[in-house]
């Protein structure tokens, strides 16, 4: 073995090796990211939650710049009818060859002639420093391909176009919102974080308590109990069930009572089941215009009796059935116009006219339930304008809508109510811990524990 001679120099490979490498892997770096042709590569590989973060849809605008080009900007682009997608992305300014490569690196994922207007995506793109002349360069592109998962293009450090789809982690969960009333109920539920099925649900659960368009006031507070799919990044994929409503101090639990057909019923603190035999309101959000009694008439011009409740509302608007029961006619029926009648329990009626249309599949013994949509608001028959002429019958006589005194919901007892009892302490803890907590669905629920429903990230 060669002994060490201090006298002589060390010679040192490694070092210069390495020098060298870097240099050539420089040299290759600047003209790989001006060729005009890259290869397409696609990538398959692990991909942890930070890694998904920055591929999403604004990753791209925080790219590092290339030489001779700007930083890139996030540009979103809609495919316009009887458009490639393609020439959508060569909308954005880059040279053909970068819209082709893009476009062959989607083909491994998608339909990429078969194409819908509409579809959206976002480009990252670079223009060319100091306006030199030229086309801009495409850095990435993002598309949504579902409520959970996203395709994404980015080029390489060697400029070659990679391809990633990714798929979020769902998680199944209860949300609590909770908020005070600024503008309609819908704006304001949606400003924390109700989506429109909830919405529209816990609308129709207070539509025989109150009227969203006299009795709600700026300031009211209101709070939603509800289950939801969420992803990572805190999107609502899914909207599940309601579990409990709160507006000015009124409280709603949801309950699934025994022997049932599984659709929860509400109850309030003492377990009296709040669904009321009829709705108050049957169109969500309209007002009242006219009421029962003597009046003159609008298109007469005398004065007679008016044996229901007008409810102004735009054409259209959805007509509710006010309570569970058997389509007893959907007919033309004199100044009414288009005319639906509903038999409810205990010889109670409701009727409904001046309808534009009736909704699809109601006809005459057809069963309803209570806030299903039967019909919709218009102006035949002897009408000035758009409204709902409500009519509330007791044994073939008219009664006043407003006042009648009509029968109550049950209450529940004995198992039932102590189960109730269980399920209400455990959304009042819900409450107690803040306005807009979030409780993980996979950990156990009193004696109704949920499975774990999630879908962790992956890389296709």
């Amino acid at each position: 073995m060669q002994e060490f001679d201090p006298r002589r120099p060390t010679l040192r490979l490694a070092p210069k090796v390495f020098t060298a490498i870097a240099g050539l892997a420089a040299l290759g770096l600047a003209w790989k990211l001006t060729a005009p042709d890259a290869p397409v590569q696609v990538v398959k590989a692990p991909l942890d939650a930070s890694a998904l973060a920055a591929l999403q849809h604004a990753a791209f605008a925080s790219a590092e710049a290339q030489p001779g080009f700007e930083r890139p900007e996030s540009i979103p682009v809609q495919v316009r009818p009887g458009e490639t997608l393609e020439n959508a992305v060569l909308r954005t300014g880059i040279a053909p060859n970068d819209a082709r490569q893009v476009v062959a690196a989607l083909q491994g994922a998608i339909d990429t002639v078969n194409i819908k207007a509409g579809m959206a995506f976002e480009a990252a793109i670079a223009e060319r420093r100091n306006g030199r002349a030229g086309s801009a360069r495409l850095i990435g592109l993002s598309m949504r391909t579902g409520p959970s998962s996203t395709l994404t293009v980015s080029r390489t450090f060697d400029g070659a176009m990679k391809l990633r789809e990714l798929e979020e982690k769902v998680t199944d969960e209860t949300k609590v919102a909770c908020g005070e009333m600024k503008g309609s109920f819908y704006e304001s539920v949606a400003d924390v974080g109700g989506t429109p099925a909830v919405i529209s649900e816990a609308a129709k659960l207070f539509a025989h308590k109150i009227d969203f368009s006299r009795d709600i006031k700026e300031g009211d507070r209101f709070c939603l109990v509800f289950d939801r799919k969420v992803t990572e990044s805190g999107r609502t994929v899914e909207a599940g069930d309601l579990e409990y409503a709160e507006v000015k101090g009124q409280k709603f639990y949801a309950f699934e009572r025994n022997g049932e057909d599984g659709k929860p019923q509400f109850f309030d603190e003492l377990g009296k089941n709040i669904k009321g035999f009829l709705l108050r309101t049957p169109v969500d959000g309209a007002r009242i215009t006219s009421t029962f009694g003597q009046r003159k008439h609008p298109v007469l011009g005398y004065t007679r009796a008016h044996k229901g409740v007008d409810f102004g509302a735009g054409q259209g608007t959805p007509i509710l059935a006010a309570g569970d029961g058997v389509v007893l006619e959907a007919r033309r029926w004199s100044g009414y116009g288009n005319w639906l009648r509903i038999r409810h329990s205990g010889q109670w009626d409701t009727g409904y006219g001046h309808i534009s249309r009736y909704a699809p599949g109601i006809r005459p013994g057809v069963h309803v339930r209570q806030g299903q949509v039967v019909a919709y608001v218009g102006s035949t028959g002897l009408a000035t304008g758009p409204h709902l002429h409500y009519e509330v019958w007791l044994n073939g006589q008219r009664v006043n809508p407003i006042g009648a005194k009509v029968p109550q919901g049950t209450i529940l007892a004995g198992a039932e109510l102590s189960r109730f009892k269980a399920q209400r302490a455990h959304i009042d803890t819900l409450l107690a811990q803040g306005g807009d907590a979030v409780e993980d669905k996979t950990a156990p629920k009193l004696a109704m524990a949920s499975l774990d429903k999630t879908k962790g990230p992956t890389l296709r």
